[in-house]
């Protein structure tokens, strides 16, 4: 173990191995620290990756070089491709995870890795001089220097699991927490937030009776989040999950304890904001109490135990309380719990103060990355972790970070949804938040992003050629649609002219009718043309939507500009802007508090005072 490294990332959760593996691949010396070796990429709550628009998200990290999908791939029990009855811009990928293959696959990916070296320890401090890190403090005093630090620290800091009326200094799954780092943090000028999120209990299989539940299979059809690789498991041979729903006697239960729920009563120090759209079984009774049930999912969570997820069952209602809420349950009444349900309260930092780049605006070279920027859930971690490890290195490149447009890709979202408007409570990402999600699809992802990833080093010279071939064979299909005559002879009705115009038919397929006319192609390239063929109105129009956004973000902002002397600013507006210091007029756009009107008096005073 060297004293020194160029970048040095903390914490091995998903963030952090995207983070560790960008650098080491981008030819930088790095340092993974962690608390435990074992616990890297573990799963701690959900048995899956993906899901809606998180699924698209993992096709991103892929197309630009990271790791989560290809680890995914090789740890499926189960594949479906939600909302597929939908248009393309919301379909997306769900994998059922393998809890054991999953982390042992990526610890085999980061131990074969070269540059990059593993620590298993906790940093409790940094070493900073000027408003620069210089490298981390670990908890035994020992300083490892670094020229860029990386805090992927997920739920450890100053963690406390929540069951009932009892509150337990502790990490996920009675993992060691970090005690010190976040008051750390708080001393060199950084606001800290206060979150939390829950996991369910976990079922003993063969308790529970499956003939009172649905089946719910995967599909029939084999899908991959990698885009260069086959998938590798058998689609005959998928793990099912199954369907229930709760009881009028599981919400009598519930109402009857609310006072016993830490979050209801239990506690009465809880100071954390929990997730929104991911809500406890208790948030989902007395939030909508006219709902007769809800639905729960049974989740395998690995080939090699028998434990079963509870799906949409989170709380944090002390044990015997679970217990009877558990036996209300179809199929459950005699289930076994193997694994009580809890809810975690941890710090984070208000994302506000990170760049786009994800380099903090309080302290020079430290980035930050996961759920310490507000975030929840794996995929959201890893998206950031890639895009902090890349942007690490391209600083010590000095190179330009890479900041990807929102309507380049979700990642884009994601991070100027946190830049730009915060959060106080675990953020999580959904089709809804992307304004232009019909540019952001499954298929597209590698057309998106894969030059991204060529350019910063991290996709290589054969996977970005077949990236050519992939955009040239699309160009030569469309050409020689156009070029395909139809006649009634051949095709019954009339569809315009030519075979292009003929599949803009909703009707029609391209796979259907390709043999019949010879299009010898691969079946990505068959579904690309057919997407872009009948959504092309719709695109074109989404692209001069998002071309007004991109004048906007063209026109800069000055780092130096002093808001306090722009005269009939709103107050509101100056205090949002100098807090988050937009770098364009369209990230000020974006700003809640700040009204049209005063972009007009900003881009005034730009004209004014900086010929903008």
């Amino acid at each position: 173990m060297k004293d020194e490294y160029e970048i040095i990332v903390v914490g091995g959760g998903h963030a952090g191995c995207e983070a560790a593996l960008a650098g080491a691949r981008k030819n930088h010396s790095t340092l993974l620290v962690t608390g435990s070796i074992n616990n890297i990429a573990t799963m701690p709550c959900n048995p899956s990756i993906g899901g809606s628009a998180k699924g698209i998200i993992v096709r991103e990290i892929d197309a630009l070089g990271g790791e989560m999908g290809v680890n995914a791939d090789k740890a499926v029990l189960q594949m479906k491709m939600l909302n597929s009855s939908k248009g393309p811009s919301v379909h997306s990928l769900r994998s059922q995870a393998d809890k054991i293959t999953y982390p042992q696959e990526m610890l085999k990916t980061l131990k074969n890795q070269k540059n990059l070296d593993i620590l298993e320890s906790m940093v409790e401090d940094l070493i900073v001089e000027n408003k620069t890190v210089k490298g981390v403090i670990l908890e035994n005093s020992k300083k490892i220097y670094s020229k860029i630090v990386i805090l992927t620290t997920g739920t450890y800091l100053k963690a406390d699991i929540l069951r009932g009326s009892t509150r337990t200094r502790s990490g996920p799954n009675g993992e060691k927490p970090s005690q010190h780092l976040s008051d750390k943090l708080k001393e060199y000028g950084f606001e800290i937030l206060r979150l939390k999120t829950g996991t369910p209990p976990r079922i003993q299989k063969d308790s529970i009776d499956f003939t009172k539940t649905k089946l719910e299979p995967g599909d029939e059809e084999t899908y991959t989040f990698s885009h260069d690789l086959p998938a590798i498991y058998n689609v005959n041979n998928q793990i099912p999950c199954h369907l229930i729903y709760t009881t009028p006697t599981t919400h009598k239960i519930i109402l009857d304890n609310l006072n016993k729920s830490s979050m209801y009563g239990g506690l009465n120090d809880i100071k954390g904001i929990g997730p929104r759209y991911c809500p406890s079984i208790e948030d989902k009774i007395t939030r909508f109490i006219d709902k007769e049930k809800h639905q729960l999912f049974l989740e395998p969570e690995s080939l090699y135990y028998d434990d079963i997820y509870l799906q949409g069952f989170s709380t944090s209602m002390p044990e015997d309380i679970q217990e009877l809420m558990v036996h209300s349950l179809p199929g459950l009444e005699n289930a076994k719990i193997l694994k009580y349900a809890y809810a975690i309260e941890y710090d984070a930092i208000y994302p506000t103060q990170i760049k786009a780049s994800l380099e903090t605006k309080i302290l020079n070279n430290l980035f930050t990355a996961g759920q310490i920027n507000g975030t929840s859930g794996y995929e959201e971690a890893a998206a950031q972790g890639l895009i902090a490890g890349i942007n690490a290195s391209l600083k010590l490149e000095e190179k330009d970070p890479l900041i990807l447009k929102r309507n380049e890709a979700y990642i884009g979202v994601l991070i100027d949804d946190l830049v730009t408007k915060g959060t106080n409570e675990p953020y999580r990402m959904l089709t809804s938040r992307a304004e232009y999600r019909l540019l952001l699809r499954h298929d597209n992802a590698d057309l998106r992003l894969r030059e991204y990833g060529y350019q910063v080093g991290l996709i290589d010279e054969e996977r970005h050629n077949k990236l050519i071939k992939k955009e040239k064979d699309i160009q030569d299909l469309k050409q020689k649609l156009k070029e395909i005559k139809i006649t009634s002879q051949n095709i019954k009705g009339s569809y315009g002219t030519n075979l292009y115009d003929y599949l803009k038919d909703p009707h029609i397929k391209l796979s259907a009718i390709k043999e019949q006319y010879n299009l010898l192609y691969s079946n990505e390239v068959i579904e690309q043309v057919d997407i872009q063929i009948k959504y092309e109105g719709y695109i074109k129009k989404i692209e001069r939507e998002a071309g007004k956004m991109l004048k906007n973000e063209s026109k800069k902002i000055p780092d130096n500009i002093d808001y306090s002397k722009i005269l009939n600013l709103a107050s509101e507006a100056k205090q949002k802007l100098e807090k988050i210091r937009p770098t364009s007029i369209g990230q000020a756009l974006r700003i809640s508090g700040v009204n049209p009107s005063d972009i007009s008096i900003l881009m005034v005073y730009l004209r004014k005072n900086y010929n903008e």
